[in-house]
């Protein structure tokens, strides 16, 4: 019987703080690149006339929540649909501020009056579109860091196996299921 390699030891996991054992506990829904646009739609036009309606149409508070809706749509879309999230943020922040525009006179006055926010608050707009790409970027470049730890895994696996196959046939003696070595004889004695 062949001796077998030893396994490789596999390293010791590392310690994971309180703080990300609590945020992995935290729901963790992920959205269609259509549902963290919806989601990120319906979210801004809410807060819109919350803000209405409690505090007048503040742009403060419309502004630092959108940062964080900005957020939470780029950390909860689906890998796939990463590039969604930058996207569909800056339509979310233009729905939202339909209602706290403060236009009138028909559709052109309200048109006129939801251009002017968005052209006023522009800085929210692209810090928000600016969270949403650095956290995509984020989770892109994790994502391909883990697919090529896999990688590396499977090809380690693959040389591991291939070495102790290759121990097994350098191995003296026959092994189980293998036919003995037939002997060798000269061509010219076998047309004798």
């Amino acid at each position: 019987m062949t001796p077998r390699p030893p396994r490789p030891s596999r390293p010791p996991r590392p310690r994971v703080s309180p703080l990300a054992q609590r945020l992995r506990r935290l729901p963790n829904p992920r959205f269609t690149g259509l549902g963290a646009g919806l989601f990120a739609a319906a979210t801004m036009l809410a807060i819109a006339f919350l803000d209405r309606l409690l505090l007048d149409g503040a742009p403060l508070v419309y502004g630092v929540l959108f940062l964080l809706v900005s957020a939470v749509t780029a950390l909860w879309v689906r890998t796939a649909d990463l590039v969604t999230a930058p996207i569909s943020v800056p339509i979310a922040f233009a729905v939202g501020a339909y209602p706290i525009a403060d236009g009138s006179g028909g559709f052109g006055g309200q048109t006129m009056a939801l251009v002017t926010t968005l052209a006023v608050h522009a800085g929210w707009l692209y810090g928000g579109t600016l969270i949403a790409g650095l956290i995509a970027s984020v989770r892109k470049v994790r994502q391909m860091g883990r697919r090529q730890s896999a990688r590396d895994a499977a090809a380690r696996a693959g040389a591991t196996r291939a070495g102790a196959t290759a121990y097994r046939a350098a191995a003296p003696g026959p092994g189980p299921g293998s036919r003995a070595p037939r002997p060798t004889v000269p061509r010219a004695v076998r047309r004798g």
